[in-house]
């Protein structure tokens, strides 16, 4: 006996749904995107032409001083010069220039869109619980499904990757920007309003200081999470760090594999060191 109700045996076109609109899109407004595709491009392609010129080893050295600028930490530097010289002893330093500008870019798009919607959705409850679904879906989506209309609306290259890395780490810096703004202790809120502040001296003189860490903890978590598009990235066009992986997967070469992951592995841990705070950093040295 079948109890399954008709209408649930329909399917949802949510598919033909979706491709309506990317057609629509792609039919009316497909010179603005390649228009925007390529002036976005060319800005990443004169960033990584700008960081190519300097010589490796000058480049190398004026990073180590501005990690010890920062942390005071030796080792940390003598850490961070290592990875790199390795980096540049592999025969991967324009892929890694060229990945850590793709990188750069989403995370600040990122940072730009997710805090400020952080923190609307930390005074607005409504807008949090609106878009947690949203964020949900983009970040346990198959990367794959979101690269086919963004290939097709920007065509191939450095954009498409960038807006899926974009789509995939943006959540990041939104849910612990919210985190930390609503941690805020309600004394110190109290103690604020006490003083007359207004909503505006609230936010900028007690709760992004008290939220600082854990918004600098999203940063830090966007970087890790654009990082780790950089292959997908490289499906679409994208240079970097993934085109030799992709290469090394289709030629079934495991020297080429293993070192350029080791590149990628050593760009992840040389930002991740950078970016913590001075103590989180020395204890990261450590082990």
């Amino acid at each position: 006996m079948e109890l399954t109700p008709d209408f649930l045996l329909n399917k949802i076109p949510v598919g033909k749904w979706v491709r309506f609109v990317v057609e629509y899109l792609t039919d009316n407004f497909d010179d603005q995107f390649r228009m925007f595709s390529g002036a976005l491009e060319w800005i990443i392609q004169q960033t990584i032409h700008l960081l190519s010129m300097i010589d490796p080893m000058i480049l190398i050295l004026i990073i180590c001083a501005a990690s010890y600028f920062v942390h005071r930490d030796w080792k940390l530097v003598i850490g961070v010069g290592i990875a790199m010289i390795m980096i540049l002893n592999l025969g991967y330093w324009e892929q890694t220039i060229e990945t850590v500008a793709l990188v750069i870019f989403a995370t600040g798009v990122s940072v730009i869109v997710g805090i400020p919607l952080g923190i609307a959705a930390a005074h607005h409850r409504w807008l949090f619980m609106l878009m947690r679904p949203i964020l949900d879906l983009m970040q346990t989506i198959p990367t794959f499904v979101y690269l086919i209309p963004t290939l097709m609306l920007f065509g191939l290259g450095m954009v498409p990757g960038l807006i899926s890395t974009v789509i995939f780490a943006i959540p990041a810096p939104i849910r612990l920007t919210y985190l930390g703004v609503t941690s805020v202790p309600s004394q110190l809120i109290d103690a604020g309003k006490a003083f007359g502040a207004s909503k505006m001296q609230l936010l900028w003189k007690v709760e992004l200081p008290h939220a600082l860490p854990t918004i600098m903890a999203g940063l830090t978590q966007c970087i890790m999470l654009s990082l780790s598009m950089v292959v997908i990235a490289a499906l679409v066009g994208a240079d970097g760090l993934g085109k030799p992986v992709i290469r090394a997967l289709n030629s079934v070469n495991i020297a080429q594999g293993f070192e350029a992951g080791l590149a990628i592995v050593l760009v992840a841990i040389i930002l991740d060191r950078l970016l913590k705070q001075p103590e989180q950093a020395k204890q990261g040295m450590k082990g």
